[in-house]
């Protein structure tokens, strides 16, 4: 607008005068203006720079390195989950750069991270003895089953309480819904038996299980199969007990068990069918009146029975992958 009053003949004195800015700026304007193919347009406003990052791109990625995948005790930080104070920390540690809780918050989303729930692992957990029988292990258990006519089954046990309420719901903000359930503590064991080709048995038990129990549910599983079977299960002390052995050698090669490596439950497909069972159960709707939990639980186990695809689909699953390359 001062530059038009200047280009029609109005005195710049003036024009500053009225506007009242600097004196020199209206010829740093009308400079500006004379530039070829651009004029007005040049004094057009433009995006501020402002401040420069303190991280440079390459700081900035190391950051991304040292988040992904890994755990701030690695640093000899206190916190063994990763807060914006705790990167505050690390960088001012590893950098000497001083950032703020916001400007680390904006750093951590332009590196694609967002706050999640993790999940948990056993610091118990031996990564070679994994390694070993995803690499080794299970593709000679594999092949010994093949040469056999023998099927693998992978074994787990679950419980069920009536008064859980597994998922997730929407709700205003601020507001925790309310979902009702009954009052009657309700609870019920169970155990399940999968394979790859999308075969499941399932059966239900009350209280906890021992070796007597574990037994007896071997056998409810053996009955009328004719191929031998290896079943895949963790070292729980019920699995392990003199009687078991026992009781395994009696079967004359009919079952063999074989144990997954200690506190490595995602290495076995079972956990997925026991996490999809919770997930879409007595969650989606919770039990009403008069009904009774266990035949809640075996009327959805029973129809996941008749489900082979699904069956066959947790086996797709990153964790257990190794299965399926064997």
């Amino acid at each position: 607008m001062a530059v038009e009053r200047v280009r029609e003949g109005e005195p710049a004195a003036k024009v500053i005068e009225a506007y009242g800015f600097s004196r020199t700026t209206i010829y740093k304007w009308l400079k500006a203006a004379l530039q070829p193919g651009l004029g007005v347009r040049a004094l057009r406003s433009t995006k501020a720079t402002g401040r420069p990052r303190a991280l440079t791109p390459r700081q900035e990625s190391q950051v991304f390195r040292w988040i992904n995948g890994r755990d701030p005790r690695q640093y000899g930080l206190d916190f063994g989950l990763w807060t914006r104070a705790v990167v505050v920390e690390l960088i001012e540690k590893k950098f000497g750069v001083k950032l703020g809780l916001t400007a680390v918050g904006e750093l951590l989303a332009r590196l694609g991270l967002t706050p999640q729930r993790p999940l948990q692992r056993a610091y118990q957990r031996d990564p070679e003895a994994i390694e070993q029988w995803q690499r080794e292990t299970f593709p000679a258990l594999a092949r010994q089953a093949k040469a056999e006519g023998a099927e693998i089954f992978f074994w787990d046990e679950s419980g069920f309480r009536a008064d859980t309420v597994h998922g997730k719901t929407w709700g205003v903000r601020g507001q925790t819904p309310v979902v009702q359930r009954p009052g009657q503590r309700q609870a019920i064991s169970a155990a399940s038996a999968v394979s790859a080709n999308g075969a499941f048995w399932f059966c239900t038990y009350e209280g906890g299980l021992n070796a007597e129990l574990f037994v007896e549910l071997l056998e409810k599983m053996l009955k009328y199969r004719r191929k031998p079977i290896h079943l895949v299960l963790d070292s729980l002390p019920a699995h392990k007990t003199a009687l078991v052995k026992k009781y395994v050698a009696s079967t004359k090669g009919r079952l063999t068990l074989h144990f997954l490596p200690g506190y490595a439950p995602d290495l076995n497909p079972d956990e997925l069918v026991w996490s999809h069972v919770k997930r879409t159960g007595t969650a989606r709707r919770p039990l009403q009146h008069g009904e009774k939990l266990r035949d809640k639980i075996e009327e959805q186990l029973a129809k996941l029975q008749k489900l082979p695809q699904l069956v066959r689909s947790f086996f797709n699953a990153p964790s257990v992958a190794y299965i399926g390359d064997c």
